[in-house]
């Protein structure tokens, strides 16, 4: 394929996958429609179905790629010259800041897990994708614990729990507590406070030694 159709066919996939990313977000994999779709992106159904088989098909290219997106980021994370408590309130940050900047994400995952992760299981591209991040944990552990300045009992994934439980929640329940509590959990003069508390919350867990 000449180079400028190749762009052309790339930014009409990325297209796609935007627009499809944000409707079966809002909709879920039922509800999601492929013809509106089509109809937002100016192509087809069949164009549509050329790049992704199917209806499942353009479903998992869409959590693939937004799972890819912050495991991209991750993996971009510079940590060199950092100690291991900065390295943590990096990660809580960058963490922080993925899922505020990407709440169809959130809701994407909620969608997936109702039905019970099926999809992710079938997709050989996420199957072992959260290796990356439980590596990048794990190694800001060892040298925490090597220097004694974290606890012993605590493993990457209790970490990663942690973090993606908080940014998430920040997230995924903004209208409902408003409506029970009167706080949007994502007003920007909240943000600040948020931001640090989640590397607080984190660094103390891991301090705390008793």
């Amino acid at each position: 394929m000449p180079p400028k159709r190749r762009r052309n066919s790339d930014l009409t996939r990325e297209n796609i996958l935007e627009v499809a990313t944000t409707e079966f977000a809002d909709k879920g994999y039922a509800g999601a429609r492929v013809d509106l779709i089509a109809e937002r992106t100016d192509t087809t159904k069949r164009m549509i179905y050329y790049y992704f088989n199917d209806k499942e098909g353009l479903y998992q290219a869409v959590l693939e790629r937004s799972y890819g997106e912050i495991r991209e980021q991750e993996s971009r994370l510079n940590l060199e010259g950092l100690d291991p408590v900065a390295a943590v309130r990096a990660l809580a940050e960058l963490t922080f800041d993925h899922h505020e900047k990407h709440p169809d994400f959130i809701r994407l995952v909620a969608n997936e897990n109702m039905l019970r992760g099926e999809h992710v299981r079938r997709s050989e591209s996420l199957d072992g994708l959260g290796e990356p991040a439980a590596d990048l944990v794990s190694r800001i552990l060892a040298d925490g614990q090597r220097q004694g300045l974290f606890r012993t009992d605590v493993d990457a994934l209790d970490i990663h729990m942690i973090l993606s439980s908080y940014a998430g929640f920040r997230v995924s329940h903004r209208f409902t507590w408003d409506a029970l509590f009167g706080q949007d959990l994502v007003a920007p003069e909240l943000r600040d406070h948020q931001r640090k508390m989640l590397g607080d919350m984190v660094i103390a867990f891991l301090r705390d030694k008793d």
